[in-house]
């Protein structure tokens, strides 16, 4: 058996991709808060002074990158929780028993799940330009484009790792809810990271989506607090540790 069957990665991400498709109520659900998030956020602080925002930068263009991250960070650590609707329906299973490794398992799923995180994050950059949003430069997209890859495979290896830990889909949704929001306001993703107390902004330097927001902001705005290149450093560690992690835990599955 090889430890990476393209094959059975191909065939585990076109099936995600395709349930993804299949259902618009998925899709719309999975855009709405984060939407609701940016209307409600720049319509409501647009005239507002934040401290530490950039010079020359309106609310709306700080807070758009911010808002993608989100979103990559809310469908992709989310991702997990097919693997434990797989185990309900019994279709786990029947992969785990396939002659297929383990790590094309995960491989698959993180395909699958990187994907569809990228068409959400894709939707609310679409919709963000008719509120006012303007990208730096379109040059820069195919930048952006593999931020949010390393973005998506961070938390959807992430995903995998704490849904090997669970058997029940319940559990694992409050336990995502729990850590996401923290993620999320520790990232600067609706302020700068340094407006907040200084022992909080260290626990902000060791998010990996700090350093994905702060890319984001980088390539499509043109501001960052950090040189790209330490966010991109950043960004490939956290994903090779929780790719790394979510395999090590999805090996110790039992297909019962």
């Amino acid at each position: 058996m090889n430890l990476v069957d393209p094959l059975g990665v191909y065939a585990l991400w076109l099936r995600d991709v395709k349930r993804f498709l299949r259902t618009p109520s998925r899709i719309v659900g999975s855009i709405a808060m984060p939407l609701l998030f940016l209307v409600f956020l720049a319509f409501g602080f647009g005239g507002a002074a934040i401290p530490g925002l950039p010079e020359g930068v309106d609310y709306l263009q700080y807070l758009v990158p911010g808002m993608v991250g989100f979103t990559m960070l809310f469908g992709a650590s989310f991702a997990g929780l097919s693997i434990l609707s797989d185990q309900d329906v019994g279709f786990l299973k029947e992969i785990l028993v396939a002659p297929i490794s383990r790590t094309s398992i995960v491989l698959g799923r993180i395909a699958g799940g990187s994907t569809t995180a990228l068409v959400q994050a894709a939707l609310i950059l679409l919709l963000s330009l008719p509120l006012g949003f303007r990208i730096a430069s379109p040059l820069s997209l195919p930048l952006a484009f593999l931020v949010l890859v390393l973005i998506a495979v961070t938390f959807v290896g992430f995903g995998v790792a704490l849904a090997s830990q669970f058997s029940d889909s319940e559990g694992f949704g409050l336990v995502v809810q729990f850590v996401i929001f923290p993620l999320f306001f520790l990232s600067g993703a609706i302020y700068p990271v340094a407006s907040l107390p200084e022992p909080v902004q260290l626990l902000a330097y060791v998010n990996p989506l700090t350093y994905g927001v702060d890319a984001l902001r980088a390539v499509l705005v043109g501001t960052s607090a950090h040189p790209l290149a330490v966010d991109f450093g950043a960004l490939v560690v956290s994903s090779v540790v929780t790719v790394g992690v979510g395999t090590y835990l999805f090996e110790r599955v039992e297909a019962v």
